[in-house]
């Protein structure tokens, strides 16, 4: 049995901690991942995880080939490409998270420029606005919108967003058009948190270099950035959300800006991946093509929230 694939399915079951998710992330039956694990254990003569029935967990000597694992297996991704001249001979999979409204009208727009100049590429998708767990969930990359809190991941910046505050003409014709933040407790806040029973700060905004917050009555609260926006194009409320995103509707007159002189500081856009030495040049490959494909939509890089 290939040495290499057993490393490749001890690494994500260490990942993901599961050998059923596992399983599913490397398209092979749950059967076939136990029996690589014990063959691997049986040819290092070392048992690998502690299995319960409701947890795989690694064992010490687990933990050491896991952190050895990943190297080995970014250098051979590595050497696999080092004399390759074609971009179109790059192979294997790659496994992303997105943010939805960005990969909606952006990424996945243009994605047919990367498809046609990697052919030999696989890719899975996943379109989310919450902080997915990179290592976890046996992601290559994060494209990921707003402070970072993951210490254990490197970081590549990409740029900024500017914010804008955003209301629809029917709400302002119903509460007025605020022009100062003492206008606020007359009006109402869309809510936006990652998870519904989580406290919204509030209308956030930078003064004097400092970012503020005015506690806001607000009749809905949303964790999805497409409901923040429908939210706020069917008159509920004003919202704070990336200039870029909201382009078109304010073009079209959809939406007005509103506050100019209060925007929320710019939300940092950033990638992020594995801490490893030898990124495989397939993640490497997209993520050049993925900064290139926003340079045009961001700001540059600033401090953000």
């Amino acid at each position: 049995m290939n040495k290499l694939e057993l490393l490749r399915t001890f690494v994500r079951v260490s990942e993901l901690s599961s050998f059923t998710l596992a399983a599913e992330s490397l398209g092979l039956p749950r059967s076939s991942v136990s029996e690589q694990v014990r063959a691997l254990e049986m040819l290092l003569g070392a048992r690998l995880f502690n299995r319960t029935t409701r947890r795989v967990q690694a064992t010490q000597e687990g933990l050491q080939l896991y952190e050895r694992s990943k190297d080995l297996l970014a250098r051979m991704d590595e050497l696999e490409g080092l004399f390759r001249t074609d971009a179109a001979a790059l192979s294997g999979r790659l496994r992303i998270d997105l943010p939805t409204l960005m990969a909606r009208r952006i990424i996945l727009p243009n994605l047919p420029q990367f498809v046609d100049r990697h052919p030999g590429l696989t890719l899975e998708i996943s379109c989310t606005d919450r902080q997915v767990d990179l290592l976890r969930e046996g992601f290559d990359c994060v494209l990921r919108i707003g402070v970072l809190s993951d210490l254990n991941l490197v970081a590549r910046p990409l740029g900024s967003l500017r914010m804008v505050n955003c209301a629809s003409p029917a709400y302002l014709a119903r509460f007025g058009t605020p022009t100062s933040l003492a206008d606020l407790p007359d009006h109402q806040l869309i809510h936006y948190v990652r998870q519904l029973g989580a406290r919204s700060p509030g209308f956030e905004y930078e003064q004097d270099g400092a970012t503020r917050y005015r506690t806001m009555a607000g009749v809905i609260t949303v964790n999805s950035t497409e409901a923040y926006e429908s939210a706020c194009l069917a008159g509920l409320g004003i919202i704070q959300a990336p200039a870029a995103g909201l382009r078109e509707y304010l073009e079209r007159g959809e939406l007005v800006s509103v506050l100019e002189a209060y925007s929320a500081p710019p939300m940092p856009v950033s990638l992020l991946y594995a801490g490893q030495l030898h990124v495989p040049q397939r993640v490497r490959a997209f993520m050049d093509w993925l900064a290139q494909l926003l340079q045009a939509q961001l700001d540059p890089v600033a401090g953000g929230r």
